[in-house]
């Protein structure tokens, strides 16, 4: 954890929140010249980020999801609690459909892909210091191509919650109802009540054709990471 003062005064504050040390170097010197930052901070897991929650009164977080210690999604969450009106810049490598779904639903400010041009998480956080949203082209390519697929097939369903979303991803991996619950800390009548839903939701006549529908439908990839 590390907490840098710029030259920029009374401006905002940020913190860079991924594992990877190279990584987090380079963002720190390509964001540290930006207009409008006071402080620069980083953390290295989910835990130090929430430790600069008590000390840091943080403006602008930038986030890996893939935490050694803690799901992304939970620390945007847990951060949220903390800090509601900050604002969240995602920062990940993973292009697959279920993680840009639940990007969208989470409604994060900002989503830069790292295989896109290191400017433009310049650009992403320049605009959410402006009250602006940012998604890097590759992500409005790959969203904007689900939501064309979805329109031509004429799918006009009720998408599945991000409960759901992550249900569905452990049946698409043949994990058993037991063995959902217990990796998302829920009981077995709630993933089956999950799984029910799932099955209208996505007209499904049984699991096999409910993963063969998910992965029609974009949500899903297979074989599941």
């Amino acid at each position: 954890m590390n907490v840098t003062p710029n030259q920029e005064p009374h401006g905002a504050s940020l913190v860079i929140v991924d594992d990877h040390g190279l990584v987090l170097e380079g963002m720190r010197s390509l964001l540290s010249t930006l207009p409008g930052i006071e402080t620069l901070s980083t953390a290295r897991t989910g835990s130090e980020a929430l430790a600069l929650l008590r000390t840091v009164r943080a403006d602008v977080f930038i986030i890996d999801i893939e935490l050694p210690d803690m799901d992304g999604f939970e620390l945007i969450r847990r951060i949220r609690q903390v800090r509601p009106r900050a604002r969240i810049v995602v920062g990940t490598m993973h292009e697959e459909i279920w993680t840009l779904c639940k990007l969208a639903d989470y409604s994060v400010d900002a989503v830069v892909l790292k295989a896109s041009d290191p400017q433009l998480l310049r650009h992403a956080v320049a605009s959410v210091l402006e009250g602006q949203r940012y998604f890097c082209p590759r992500f409005r390519e790959v969203y904007d191509r689900l939501n064309r697929r979805r329109r031509a097939a004429g799918q006009m369903y009720e998408a599945p919650t991000v409960r759901e979303l992550e249900v569905l991803k452990g049946i698409a991996r043949g994990w058993t109802t037991t063995e959902i619950s217990a990796r998302l800390f829920i009981s077995d009548n709630t993933v089956e009540t999950h799984r029910k839903s799932l099955m209208l939701k996505f007209g499904a006549r049984n699991s096999a054709d409910l993963v063969m529908k998910a992965v029609e439908r974009g949500f899903i990839n297979v074989p599941c990471e």
